[in-house]
């Protein structure tokens, strides 16, 4: 028998990391809901562990301990949306510091991480997405680099990074590396294990899965300062998950792998059908071999590539928003890692000067029955 430490993330995500309530004999986690926790009559705590909820509190203790283990990591903290736990990384930097950011990412992340580094006197330069060779470039132009960010594959354009390269020239010099892998999840790739120190998720989307969650997690691979500040920062600035919220993670968590799964297959089957449609001008997904990142892809994505993928139609934006538009099934909306397949155009959304074709949609594929899928995607294409 394997020492649980060893099971496979279906299994320690399905066992709620092997959960099961001594007291009462319960398999499903309960929901503490106490803000406070009482101590003894010398006022020590009658429970180490719980002070109070704005530092600690059981429920997402345990959701925090289940992430860390699905990523192999130390530890978790869970935040109050995947914005508040990606500016937890950059709070916890000092003035002065240099970053180093792929030129294509989440446009909310990027827009938030200029602003406050301008701020805060914090120094960013940028690399290609696609080529973390040019991060050495980037590291080696200043004198101290702290943080190198890698998201991977790329929202929404689907670009692949080199996590093991990204994190062996960040090493070279001293800088960590945290890679934000909410697209990839833990299902398909583990970035702790190719090098990373930190790992970034918005749980609002893949790890929770029906879309009815807010919620942010940073994981990492040891102990740290910058986890240290992280950590501290989380607590005394108060941007904590709610108890409802990390049970509703956590019960999410359980599926997390039948659904990614089976949203990647789907995804496979759709980016092969629209490869192949006339209507379809070209597709961005990592499983397929044309997508320039394929390899690298095959290399730290194991077992599959993702429910995410983009492809620009033949025509302008008036035409990419009427094939969104004649959907049936697919729903056009913002977000993504739901069960329900999306379908987004954010050159409506970013600023020109993002560069995100006109005539690109992003397809966010859920775990519907497939057929019924490719039905939808061909009559709207066919009514344009």
């Amino acid at each position: 028998m394997k020492n649980p430490n060893e099971r496979q993330g279906a299994t320690v995500a399905a066992k709620a990391a092997h959960y099961l309530d001594v007291n009462s004999g319960a398999v499903v986690p309960g929901i503490q809901l106490s803000t406070t926790f009482a101590r003894d009559d010398r006022y020590a705590p009658i429970n180490a562990a719980n002070l109070y909820a704005r530092d600690d509190n059981p429920t997402f203790i345990h959701a925090e301990r289940t992430l860390a283990d699905l990523e192999n990591g130390e530890e978790c903290r869970l935040f109050a949306s995947g914005m508040a736990a990606i500016a937890s990384v950059f709070y916890s930097l000092t003035p002065g510091s240099h970053v180093v950011l792929p030129d294509a990412m989440y446009w909310g992340a990027k827009l938030w991480i200029h602003d406050h580094c301008k701020r805060q006197d914090i120094f960013i330069s940028e690399y290609d997405t696609a080529d973390a060779s040019t991060i050495e470039a980037c590291v080696a132009d200043q004198n101290r680099t702290n943080l190198v960010w890698v998201e991977t594959p790329s929202n929404p354009m689907m670009h692949v990074t080199d996590i093991a390269l990204a994190s062996d020239i960040a090493h070279q010099y001293d800088a960590l590396v945290c890679v934000d892998s909410t697209a990839a999840t833990p299902v398909f790739s583990r970035p702790l294990d190719l090098g990373a120190d930190l790992v970034v998720h918005s749980a609002t989307k893949y790890l929770n899965g029906h879309s009815d969650v807010l919620a942010g997690a940073v994981v990492t691979r040891d102990e740290h300062p910058l986890w240290e500040a992280l950590s501290t920062e989380r607590s005394m600035a108060g941007a904590v998950i709610g108890s409802f919220e990390a049970w509703l993670l956590l019960r999410g968590m359980r599926t997390l792998f039948v659904r990614v799964e089976r949203a990647a297959e789907n995804a496979m089957q759709v980016a092969e059908f629209l490869e192949q449609h006339p209507a379809v001008e070209s597709v961005s997904y990592p499983g397929l071999s044309s997508h320039p990142g394929h390899e690298v892809a095959k290399q730290q994505m194991q077992g599959g590539f993702g429910g995410m993928l983009s492809f620009q139609v033949n025509g302008n934006a008036e035409t990419a928003l009427k094939v969104a538009g004649a959907m049936q099934i697919i729903t056009s909306a913002t977000s993504l890692g739901g069960v329900e397949t999306l379908i987004e155009h954010r050159h409506t959304l970013e600023p020109a000067e993002n560069m995100i074709p006109e005539n690109q949609l992003r397809l966010s594929v859920g775990i519907e029955r497939l057929e019924d899928l490719l039905d939808d995607i061909e009559q709207a294409l066919s009514s344009v």
